[in-house]
């Protein structure tokens, strides 16, 4: 019932998966204060090489991008070397890793830079406070100016450049899940009326900017993209938003990237604007590489990996709880269950 998931995939001519079974991100809070992976990450990362990919947990592109405690970072010299060591033990033990860049946008908080200002497309805050440090409420941040816009762009590409120093075999852009790059492309936290607002080629403007800036660095080979079409966290959703993903998906289909990943966290959501499930909604518009992800089985991916629903899956909470996930699902052995209580330790 499993068996094309254990086919190998090919991604393009530099990058060859040995089966179709993704290591999702997942945001673990466990780099040293200075953001650097530490060698339980290491080992963490090593005991789950057994994936076709791994995507590593969220990593910060530079320091007003963090809005969780211990979320590492791509942009200094040591945060590269600990990432080194990392992607070093991943493909020692026949690995690839693609790291997941990130700049939470409004969902960051000042606590974490030095109160510096925290940026968003516009001057629209969230409600709420942050995870594992509820006594931090967010604030309402600073719409980003035009020159903010470009050192964005700017900082994205140098990360994805130190990504490759850094060993990783490409990025994937967090372009999901109400952070950043996501902010842009609904009109819940996107109220601008310059060249990045108003309509669904300005909304989707800053997503193809830094798309098209990590190509030029990297290649389209190298990068990934992760979208949420369908707002539900961190974000209300508007019917206007479709209109947007209308149009930024058959121009991600040209850049031929070396994935496009759904972020939702179950797949059996469902989204008026969009006439049911967003990877249902994104095949039909997306013919290229995509991953799905969000509470499936082995046998329900493989089952919608031969129905054409998308082509790798992504899967979350069962690595954490299964280093050897990949092993107990060819060999049919039963799999542990997620707890709550595994976040507190990496193993």
């Amino acid at each position: 019932m499993t068996k094309t998931l254990f086919q190998p995939f090919t991604l393009n001519h530099t990058l060859q998966l040995t089966n179709r079974i993704l290591m999702a991100p997942l945001t673990r809070c466990m780099s040293d204060a200075n953001l650097v992976p530490t060698q339980d990450m290491v080992d963490y990362y090593a005991r789950r090489a057994d994936a076709g990919l791994i995507i590593s947990e969220a990593t910060i592109i530079r320091p007003d991008g963090q809005g969780y405690p211990n979320t590492p970072g791509l942009f200094t010299p040591e945060q590269i070397t600990g990432w080194r060591k990392v992607t070093d033990a991943v493909h020692k033990n026949g690995g690839k890793i693609f790291a997941q860049l990130w700049h939470t946008g409004r969902v960051a908080h000042p606590h974490f830079f030095n109160n510096g200002t925290v940026l968003a497309p516009s001057a629209i805050g969230i409600e709420g406070s942050v995870p594992r440090m509820r006594e931090l409420t967010y604030i309402t941040p600073k719409a980003v100016t035009q020159d903010d816009i470009q050192q964005l762009i700017a900082d994205y590409s140098q990360a994805a450049a130190n990504a490759i120093d850094a060993g990783f075999d490409g990025i994937e852009i967090h372009g999901a899940n109400g952070y950043l790059v996501d902010q842009f492309l609904h009109h819940d936290s996107n109220h601008r009326v310059d060249d990045y607002g108003g309509t669904p080629q300005n909304m989707s403007r800053f997503a193809l900017e830094v798309v098209d800036a990590i190509i030029a660095r990297i290649g389209h080979e190298r990068t990934a993209l992760r979208i949420s079409p369908g707002a539900y966290f961190n974000m209300a959703g508007d019917k206007r938003d479709r209109d947007v993903f209308d149009y930024l998906l058959p121009q991600l289909e040209q850049r031929n990237l070396a994935y496009l990943h759904i972020g939702i966290f179950d797949d059996g959501m469902e989204f008026d604007y969009l006439e049911g499930r967003v990877s249902d909604y994104v095949r039909k518009r997306y013919q290229n590489t995509l991953v799905g992800v969000g509470s499936y089985t082995p046998n329900m991916a493989n089952t919608a990996i031969n129905d054409n629903k998308f082509d790798l899956i992504a899967v979350g909470r069962p690595f954490i709880a299964n280093p050897d996930y990949v092993e107990k699902v060819k060999q049919g052995q039963p799999l542990t269950p997620y707890r709550e209580d595994m976040l507190s330790t990496l193993f």
